[in-house]
């Protein structure tokens, strides 16, 4: 399982799910987050601290059509680690709107942690001790070569 963002964070953005993510998987868009689901540690964290509860585990059917956004963009957009004053001052106004994504969705980036290091020096969850895929799999390479 991983977690992924749905379109009812178009346009809200908060922040309050990136600073509680163990491994920095957050990656911001202009006017939304994505997770990578490469590091991702499924702890369930994030989903916990949402407040208008855009976040799901991918095997959600809420979460299906929104499994590839988040994997594509991940891969674009600026990694955010930290509350930098992103969400809108009008969030409060879309928390209710459904069908976002049509009217609101943009592919553009958005800043990240343009200038700052990551804060991501553990390689899992603080809370439930799950790794990564990508940390696992640096794991296991390193156990190769030595």
């Amino acid at each position: 399982m991983t977690g992924v963002i749905t379109d009812a964070c178009i346009k809200c953005k908060h922040m309050s799910c990136v600073e509680v993510c163990p491994v920095d998987a957050f990656y911001e868009g202009e006017n939304m987050l994505v997770i990578s689901p490469l590091e991702c540690v499924d702890c369930g964290c994030c989903i916990e601290k949402c407040p208008i509860s855009a976040i799901a585990f991918d095997t959600d059917p809420v979460a299906q059509p929104w499994i590839a956004l988040n994997a594509t963009y991940s891969k674009l957009w600026p990694n955010v680690t930290r509350d930098g004053g992103q969400t809108p001052v009008d969030a409060e106004k879309f928390q209710e709107v459904v069908g976002k994504f049509d009217a609101y969705f943009s592919p553009a980036p958005g800043k990240g942690d343009i200038g700052s290091t990551n804060r991501n020096s553990k390689n899992g969850c603080s809370h439930c001790g799950k790794e990564s895929v990508l940390a696992g799999l640096i794991r296991k390479v390193r156990g190769l070569l030595t």
